[in-house]
């Protein structure tokens, strides 16, 4: 009875929770006017996108009994009481700044509290996202990518508002505050790989990590009430420490943040050149902001904005790209930045042998140090050596790879790779270069892939299916670096189907059923993140998968345990007759002993799935009856 009350609780409590954020969501739909009208509108688009998540869950809940309720229900209602709790003051903030005239009141500190306001309700939601037992409501990947994203821009604007986690103890009183300013209708006056030593491979081991690590770990802080500030001291307590407000001028407006290398397009709006050059590669040729179309696709550097930029980069001590570069070439010998640039500009050489030999020492420069690996792109080297990638002399190609592998090393050179265009010959590498080639440009992949937004430009390349297939022929380090692109460009929700399309479930399975089991871990791992996906569910039962996932959950070790029965609970849940399957393997014994002994991630799994076979035995039961 007791087990029925939560699961009524909680469905109860998400209908409320999406009837407020869709409340808030139509909020935007009626604009917004006065000092905090971007903060209004950026909040309720932020709030509008965790309708899928909370759908998703009611449809999950609504769907259980109590016997599949795990223990972890009390942590899911006290994570929506602390959802609710910031909605409702996300609400009553734009109720009240929607509309906050600035020029009316500048003296009694009336927008600086708001301001403050905005950094509570976001830092709020940020936590209570963090919080939320998503394995419990089994939430699919892309919901997951989807609120991971919100989280990313909360965590985004916090910082622009100068968030600080101790504000966590602050914001506990913000409801009660909002609520009396909201009735009264004035405001209240109170992170990479390093390069292994067999040149330019990057490691595996430790991104090869349980698809469930992927999103960041919640902040801590204290809540002893006896630390909260008064309402009145909340802005000056933290504003010696808090980080500078950047100016909306110096934020890309696709990004929102801080535009390190701004170029104008043909409407006059400037944009972070990185991101704008990604709009255009997809295909389109209107203005983000404005909605125009591009007459031109040309990009012009706007180098009076990147000098403001600069300037109020070093006056305010944050750090930006060109500073960064400046810093470090200010710190060389000029000797050697000059002996740089010349085996950079011999990269051009038409000679093959001092190509060769010039590609060969930027390969052994970039694999040194970072230093090594800003000076060899502030030379210009990336599009010359993207240019080689092309080059008919195996040799020369193989360097070149593996140059820009190192170089992808260093997060802005990554930007600067695929700027010039890069994927489209790395993949070219992949498909027609000898066996080294390959791996490297599998690693440069892997690399390149960090950033979320590449994971959409490589799998749209052709890239997946030449992967699988080095998973499956490649050499032994061939396939762990297939393996390592393959694990993190299928994070991304539309990179699965292209996978399963190109078999990599059938080559991952032959992986599992392999004497050698060498590359079982690696086969498992993937196999977990592709299991919430349908197509891929299908694959896998064609394959026969459940009896190795079984023997693989019983004598495996504690990683493989844990991703074996993850793939067991997608492919069981719900289907009686997969649940009669691993009921006849003897599957009951070893969860049993997973529910008490396991990790907690295995734990939480084991009883997921004994709470679905408990329920599939009692059915047939009833039919019996």
């Amino acid at each position: 009875m007791a087990g029925d009350n939560s699961t009524t609780a909680i469905v109860a409590g998400i209908q409320s929770l999406l009837r407020l954020v869709r409340d808030v969501a139509r909020r935007s739909a009626t604009g917004f006017t006065g000092a905090f009208k971007k903060d209004c509108t950026d909040l309720c688009r932020r709030v509008a996108l965790l309708s899928h998540l909370l759908e998703e869950i009611r449809d999950y809940e609504g769907d259980l009994r109590p016997l599949d309720l795990s223990a972890s229900t009390s942590s899911a209602l006290s994570s929506f009481c602390e959802l609710t709790e910031a909605l409702k003051a996300a609400k009553r903030l734009i109720l009240f700044a929607g509309s906050f005239d600035h020029s009316i009141i500048v003296t009694d500190g009336s927008a600086e509290q708001i301001a403050f306001q905005f950094q509570c309700v976001t830092l709020k939601l940020e936590k209570a996202l963090s919080s939320l037992p998503y394995d419990h409501f089994d939430i699919s990947e892309e919901v997951k990518e989807q609120v991971d994203l919100v989280r990313i821009q909360l965590k985004r604007a916090l910082g622009r508002y100068g968030g600080s986690q101790d504000l966590i103890m602050l914001s506990s009183n913000l409801s009660d505050s909002l609520a009396k300013e909201s009735d009264s209708g004035h405001p209240i006056n109170h992170n990479h790989h390093e390069v292994e030593s067999k040149e330019g491979n990057v490691s595996n081991e430790s991104v090869l990590i349980d698809s469930d690590e992927l999103s960041d770990e919640p902040a801590t802080a204290s809540s002893d009430a006896s630390c909260l500030l008064k309402p009145t001291d909340d802005v000056n307590s933290i504003e010696e420490n808090k980080k500078p407000v950047i100016p909306d001028d110096f934020l890309c407006p696709i990004s929102l943040e801080l535009i390190k290398d701004p170029v104008i397009v043909s409407t006059g709006q400037t944009y972070e050149r990185s991101y704008i050059q990604r709009w255009i590669n997809s295909g389109n040729t209107t203005c983000p902001k404005t909605q125009q179309k591009l007459q031109k696709l040309t990009l012009t550097p706007n180098y009076v904005l990147k000098s403001l930029i600069t300037q109020w980069c070093t006056l305010h001590n944050v750090d930006h790209p060109t500073l960064i570069t400046k810093s470090i070439l200010k710190n060389i010998d000029k000797a050697y930045i000059d002996a740089v640039e010349t085996v950079v500009h011999n990269l051009t050489s038409q000679s093959i042998e001092e190509q060769r030999v010039a590609v060969a020492a930027i390969r052994s420069l970039s694999k040194r140090s970072t230093d090594n690996r800003i000076l060899i792109a502030e030379a210009g080297a990336i599009p010359i050596l993207v240019g080689l990638l092309s080059s008919e002399d195996d040799i020369t190609q193989q360097q070149a790879v593996t140059s820009i592998l190192n170089l992808s090393i260093y997060e802005n050179n990554r930007e600067l790779i695929m700027l010039a265009n890069a994927v489209p010959s790395i993949v070219q590498v992949l498909q027609t270069g000898i066996m080294e080639t390959r791996e490297n440009a599998a690693a440069t992949l892997f690399s390149l892939s960090l950033a979320d937004e590449n994971k959409i430009i490589i799998g749209a390349s052709g890239a997946i299916p030449l992967l699988v297939q080095l998973l499956e022929n490649g050499s032994k380090r061939g396939k762990n670096d297939a393996a390592t692109a393959l694990f993190n460009l299928c994070i991304y929700q539309g990179n699965k189907g292209r996978a399963v399309r190109a078999g990599i479930v059938s080559v991952l399975v032959n992986m599992l059923t392999d004497s050698g089991g060498s590359m079982a871990d690696e086969a498992l791992t993937i196999l977990s993140i592709l299991a919430s996906y349908q197509e891929a569910k299908a694959a896998m039962l064609s394959a026969c998968i459940i009896p190795n996932l079984v023997q693989h959950m019983t004598a495996g070790n504690s990683r493989n345990k844990e991703n074996a029965i993850s793939i067991l609970l997608s492919l069981c849940k719900r289907d009686y007759e997969n649940l009669g399957l691993i009921s006849r393997l003897g599957v009951l014994a070893p969860l049993m002993e997973l529910a008490n002994n396991g990790t907690e991630r295995a734990k939480r799994k084991a009883n997921m799935l004994l709470g679905y076979l408990q329920r599939s035995q009692q059915q047939f039961q009833h039919v019996d009856e």
